[in-house]
C-alpha cells in the first residue's frame, strides 16, 4: 500500500496508532480490577467476546464475503494462522510474565518492542532514516539497554513478548486484508481453543461464569470491546504510517503505564530507572522534532 508522505491517510493512521497506545495505556486500570479472576481464563474471555464484536461489526458492514474469501487461499491461511499466533503468543505470555510477578520485565518487553519495529522498518521495509532520526533511536536504545543492565540477567520474558508483538507488527504492517477482516480472520483462528478452555474451566468448577459478582460479569464481557478497539485503531494505523514512525509511537503506552503506577498506584521508582527513561523520551523528543521539522520543510517546499 503506497501512501504519499504527510498525506491526509498518513495523519489518520498516526493519530489512530496513538490514540491505541494510549488506549493500552490505560489497559492495567482495567485488569486491576480483574485481579481475582485466572489470567489465563481472561485471555480466553478476550479472544471470544472479541470475536462476539468483530462480527456483529463485519455483519453491519456486510464483509463475510472477504472473511470467507481469506479461508480459500491456504497461503492466507497460514500466514493469518502466524498474525494470530503472535498475537495470543504476546498476550499468553504477558499475562504469565505478570502472574509471575515480573510486571518491570513485561513492561520492558514493551519498551524493546519499538527498537525492533524502527530496526525492521530500516532493513527490511528499506525505509530511510535521516541522521537526527539515528541519533534518536541511539538514545532510546541506550535508555533500554540501561534497564536490562539493571535486571541483571538476560530479560527472557521481556525478549519473547518484545519478538511477538514486533513479528505481528510486521505482519499487521504487511497485510493485505482490511482492519475489520484481518482482526476478525486472527480471531476466528484461536476462538475454537479459547472456547474449550473455558468450557474445560466450568466443567471443573473453576470458571468465573456463575462464580463471581454482577459487576465482575459486566467486566469479562466488556473484555472484547476493550480489546478489539486499541487492536483495530493499531491496525488502521500500521498500515497508514511509517514502521519506523510506528516504533517510536509504541513508547507512549509504557509511559502512561509508568505515570499511572507513580501517581494512581504509588509505586516506588529509583532514580535510575527514572534517568533510563528520559534517555528514552528525550530520544522521542528528537524524532519528533525531525518529523515536525521535515514536515515544515516539505509544506514550504
Amino acid at each position: 500500500m503506497s501512501i504519499p508522505v504527510h498525506s491526509p491517510a498518513q495523519t489518520r493512521g498516526a493519530l489512530a496508532a496513538t490514540l491505541c497506545y494510549f488506549l493500552w495505556g490505560l489497559v492495567p486500570l482495567y485488569w486491576r480490577e480483574l485481579a481475582s479472576v485466572n489470567p489465563v481464563e481472561l485471555v480466553a474471555h478476550r479472544q471470544i467476546w472479541s470475536l462476539v464484536f468483530l462480527l456483529a461489526v463485519v455483519q453491519w458492514q456486510r464483509g463475510f464475503g472477504e472473511v470467507f474469501a481469506t479461508f480459500r487461499s491456504k497461503k492466507s491461511v497460514g500466514l493469518n494462522a502466524l498474525g494470530a499466533l503472535l498475537l495470543t503468543g504476546n498476550w499468553l505470555i504477558y499475562v504469565w510474565g505478570v502472574n509471575r510477578g515480573q510486571v518491570i520485565e513485561c513492561s520492558l518487553g514493551y519498551f524493546l518492542v519499538p527498537l525492533m519495529n524502527i530496526a525492521a522498518g530500516r532493513f527490511l521495509l528499506h525505509e530511510h532514516l535521516r541522521r537526527t532520526q539515528w541519533v534518536a533511536i541511539l538514545l532510546a536504545g541506550v535508555g533500554v539497554g540501561w534497564m536490562i543492565v539493571q535486571l541483571g540477567r538476560p530479560p527472557w520474558v521481556a525478549l519473547v513478548i518484545a519478538g511477538t508483538w514486533g513479528g505481528y507488527s510486521l505482519f499487521r504492517k504487511q497485510s493485505q486484508l482490511g482492519t475489520f477482516t484481518g482482526l476478525t480472520v486472527e480471531t476466528l483462528m484461536f476462538a475454537p481453543v479459547a472456547l474449550g478452555f473455558l468450557i474445560w474451566q466450568e466443567a471443573l468448577g473453576k470458571g468465573a461464569f456463575g462464580h463471581v459478582d454482577l459487576r465482575t460479569h459486566f467486566l469479562i464481557l466488556s473484555s472484547g470491546i476493550i480489546t478489539a478497539v486499541p487492536l483495530l485503531l493499531f491496525a488502521y494505523g500500521a498500515r497508514r504510517v511509517r514502521f519506523s514512525t510506528l516504533g517510536l509511537l509504541q513508547y507512549f503506552s509504557p509511559s502512561v503505564q509508568l505515570a499511572l503506577g507513580v501517581w494512581l498506584f504509588h509505586e516506588s521508582l529509583s532514580r535510575t530507572r527514572l534517568l533510563s527513561f528520559g534517555v528514552i523520551w528525550l530520544g522521542l523528543a528528537v524524532y519528533t522534532a525531525d518529523n515536525l521539522w521535515a514536515q515544515r520543510r516539505a509544506a514550504t517546499a
